[in-house]
């Protein structure tokens, strides 16, 4: 994220989830033999954290350097890399921060297409771009774990098309009863543990 042009808020979001499905994906995953495929099933079995870090200039292109997925969206570029454990951070990423990051909106947000994936952030909850990105990513984790081989190969093959958009309360509380995949935070930053945050509505799961 450079100084002097940083990405649209809601553009970074959904570049993040979708650099999250594009991991989920990739042959390196979901061949039995495929080189991350081993260590996606282990973090799968076990709590889906995520972290979001900025990088910019000689830090990005280091972080580039990495095994891992670039994803480009209007404005954003988000690298994925598939998980690590907590102590074992490449020294490239482990000093990245993203504290003090937020964004602003570059254009103006509509009413997402029709039959498009929504991610519904929660209207009652406050949280930063780095935060909100990881969750958006969790979002589009639970919904891909919901549907089958078929819906994930024309998700995959729209290049993962989605939008990410703020509810009304009251839409909100109708998406909450509706038993669509819903992110409940751990609560390790930011907010409180259990906290509701993005509701996950593909069209194949209404």
């Amino acid at each position: 994220m450079e100084r002097a042009t940083p990405p649209g808020r809601t553009d970074a979001l959904e570049t993040s989830a979708r650099a999250v499905l594009t991991l989920l994906a990739d042959p390196r995953v979901t061949e039995a033999d495929g080189e991350w495929a081993e260590r996606v099933a282990a973090w799968e079995d076990a709590r889906i954290r995520k972290v979001v870090r900025r990088a910019r200039g000689g830090e990005w292109r280091r972080a580039g350097e990495l095994p891992g997925i670039t994803v480009r969206g209007r404005e954003a570029e988000v690298r994925v890399f598939p998980p690590v454990p907590l102590d074992g951070w490449p020294k490239e990423l482990a000093k990245l921060q993203v504290s003090g990051t937020d964004l602003e909106e570059t254009e103006e947000i509509g009413a997402p297409e029709a039959d498009l994936p929504v991610l519904w952030l929660n209207p009652d909850v406050e949280m930063s771009a780095g935060k909100t990105m990881a969750q958006t990513g969790h979002a589009a984790q639970l919904a891909w774990w919901r549907l089958d081989e078929a819906q994930r190969k024309e998700w995959a093959e729209s290049g993962f098309a989605l939008a990410v958009r703020t509810p009304t309360p009251a839409a909100w509380a109708e998406l909450v009863a509706s038993g669509l995949p819903v992110v409940r935070d751990a609560g390790f930053t930011e907010i409180a543990p259990g906290s509701c945050t993005v509701i996950a509505e593909h069209p194949a799961l209404r």
